[in-house]
């Protein structure tokens, strides 16, 4: 018998699961926490948690990954050099030090604008080369004529011998300067994911797991490894897709919403006929927005370890992560006790300070501290310290905005009050020492006036209140959140209806289906391993490959009125078309534009049949090197024309969107 094992490394967890590939039954799971930077050793600790004997029969593994948007959000990927091709407006903001602006690049029609400015390309690759690891390149309509582009990655891998990834290859969605930024990103992310994919693959040889390797991407589809290693840029957001994908599968339902309630944060998502709702736009990851398909999500800041904290008569949730109360006193001998003494005075309460708030060290190198972060860093060690502590040690209050600064360098972790503790007081999810968290709740109680019970079950409110908001904001784009708060507080005598079901993932989620049912009226679900959904979702993901080709009708004079070549105004065109004036006679051109090629007809039809065929085969071509079986694969099509009001000619664009879905096959390959 055969199974297939399927990673998430979350922002908290790392999840693992085995699910036996004849029925697809979840038969072992297993839940770890993730590792950071390198999240390798989590998923180690969650597969020495799974059983031998149905390790030895794994053929497929299928993996999601934080690591390719960590990389970008903290700024870590390798250096690049980028280099555009065109009359780029070059923004203030570039994510490289090392770029250029060549001539070159071509029109809408994929003709030449400008001769390519080689000898400039090959001045800037050996200027930069010892300062690079890998090169992006980007060029005006390179999505219609890939030509320029293609020569510089010829000219600069011969000269320098790095990397080098081209707009075209990651989009071909108009905005040179998106593509620009797309392939800088995935060209920073190449060594990294070099690495990584080796390291799972050398483990994997050592444990004698002889399967075929997948990720997930961010659009809910696996790929192959060998495109994984190309475009791991592909590969941001994929946690969220993965959960997504897992919704779908443990609840049977091809349509649904999905709720993912993590211990960083809570992301909504949809899938709709079987296929993940897309974002329109593309990813934006880091502040700079790409040109990446990824499924269309709503996150916010709060999860089972959001930091809940008091200040006047009010309740915070969030936006920064701590480690639980109830997890610190079983990692930490002796804290339950510390917590029991600590006092913070009233005036003193903000975010960074708080009467169950303690600081640890996290073992990162300390690098250009300024004076008063190096003053309170040398008082913070491996053992919880307290703002009390700290007000001893430094004879002097700390500063908050110092303390926040050593968290958003990663120096320093705090240990605060959580929705998880706030559910183990309520004895609904038990998991750590619920005494801790019992005294969290009664010091911040005390504050409020209220019962340690009585404070909880309002932090479980508001985190469902905030649970339900993600939900209506991404379901009514552009309704104003505090529209939504409005209603779901009950004011104006209604409430939301939500007509699809919604899903929910995650370790706790049960806990908070009565107070979303009071907020919402919604069918919500949770399904059987529901706590390893995203891992679930890692692994049954379908590979999809979407493929579009365009058809742009070209109008051209033949004789009279202007050279061969000219472009008629359409409008002109019709105009005296109608009116039975004919000042020339034309003729249609009809180019194909494809992700391969750009090709010309001079009959429509033939045109329409070459994209029909060369959209069919791009797709399968692709899903069979990423492991797919021809014989699963279906491919849907679909037209849209665009032709202004009365118009009876051929349409101006055609274009062909191909959707191929398989089911990656789970038999490895001599």
């Amino acid at each position: 018998m055969h199974f297939s094992l399927g990673i998430d490394a979350g922002g908290t967890y790392t999840d693992a699961v085995i699910i036996r590939d004849s029925d697809g039954s979840v038969i072992e799971s297993s839940k770890a926490l993730t590792t950071y930077p390198d999240p390798l050793p989590g998923m180690k600790n969650a597969i020495d948690a799974l059983s031998p004997e149905y390790l030895k029969d794994i053929k497929l593994v299928s993996v999601s990954t934080t690591l390719s948007t960590n990389t970008i959000l903290e700024s870590t990927g390798f250096p690049v050099g980028l280099i555009m091709v065109g009359d780029y407006v070059i923004p203030e903001k570039l994510p490289t030090d090392y770029w250029v602006t060549v001539s070159g690049g071509h029109n809408s029609d994929g003709e030449e604008l400008k001769a390519l400015g080689l000898d400039s390309v090959k001045d800037f690759a050996l200027k930069v080369k010892d300062k690079v690891s890998a090169f992006a390149v980007s060029s005006y309509f390179s999505n219609r004529n890939p030509e320029h582009e293609l020569a510089v990655k010829k000219t600069v891998k011969e000269l320098t011998g790095h990397p080098v990834v081209c707009g075209h290859e990651l989009s071909q969605d108009l905005g040179a300067y998106e593509r620009a930024i797309t392939a800088f990103l995935n060209a920073q992310l190449i060594p990294i994911t070099h690495k990584f994919i080796q390291a799972i693959a050398e483990e994997f040889e050592i444990r004698g797991i002889n399967a075929n390797l997948l990720m997930l991407k961010c659009d809910g589809s696996v790929v192959g490894i060998e495109e994984a290693l190309e475009k791991p840029i592909e590969t941001i957001f994929s946690g969220p897709a993965a959960s997504l994908v897992g919704a779908s599968h443990l609840s049977g339902l091809d349509t649904c919403a999905m709720i993912d309630v993590g211990g960083t944060s809570t992301d909504v998502a949809m899938m709709e006929n079987g296929l993940p709702q897309l974002s329109n736009s593309g990813a934006v990851v880091g502040g700079w927005q790409t040109r990446v398909k990824a499924i269309r999500m709503e996150t916010s800041a709060t999860g089972g370890d959001s930091h809940v904290w008091v200040k006047g008569d009010r309740i915070y949730i969030g936006p920064r992560r701590v480690t639980p109360l109830c997890r610190a006193s079983v990692i930490y001998p002796g804290f339950r006790e510390k917590l029991k003494r600590n006092k913070v005075a009233k005036g003193y309460l903000c975010e960074s300070i708080q009467v169950t708030k303690f600081y640890v060290r996290t073992g990162f190198r300390p690098i250009e501290l300024k004076a008063g972060e190096r003053e309170i860093y040398r008082h913070i060690g491996k053992e919880p310290v307290s703002f009390g502590d700290l007000l001893i040690a430094l004879k002097k209050r700390p500063s908050p905005s110092m303390l926040d600064s050593l968290i958003q360098k990663r120096l320093i972790q705090a240990i605060g009050f959580t929705p998880t503790d706030a559910l183990h007081v309520l004895g609904e999810y038990t998991e750590w020492d619920v005494e801790a968290a019992t005294i969290g709740a009664s010091m911040l109680g005390r504050i409020l006036k209220q019962s340690p019970e009585a404070f909880s079950a309002e932090v479980k409110r508001r985190v469902a209140r905030n649970i339900a908001e993600d939900l209506i904001a991404y379901l009514i784009e552009g309704m104003p959140r505090n529209e939504i708060d409005r209603v779901l507080l009950g004011r104006n005598f209604t409430r939301f209806r939500v007509e699809i079901p919604v899903v929910l993932l995650g370790g706790p989620v049960k806990a908070y289906i009565e107070d979303l049912k009071i907020l919402i009226n919604a069918d919500i679900i949770v399904p059987e391993h529901a706590e390893v959904g995203n891992a679930v979702g890692a692994l049954v993901g379908k590979g999809i490959k979407r493929v579009e080709i365009l058809i742009k009708t070209k109008v051209i004079p033949k004789s009279l009125e202007g050279e061969a070549g000219d472009i008629i105004d359409y409008e002109a065109h019709e105009k005296c078309t109608a009116e039975g004036i004919m000042q020339y006679e034309t003729k249609n051109e009809f180019i194909v534009f494809s992700p391969s090629e750009r090709k010309k007809f001079e009959i429509y039809s033939e045109a329409v049949e070459y994209a029909e065929k060369l959209g069919r085969q791009l797709v399968i071509d692709y899903m069979v090197n990423a492991g797919l079986q021809k014989e699963n694969i279906k491919i849907d099509v679909s037209r849209r024309h665009l032709a202004p009001s009365g118009w009876t000619d051929v349409p101006l664009e055609t274009k062909l969107v191909f959707v191929g879905v398989g089911i990656p096959r789970t038999t490895t390959t001599a």
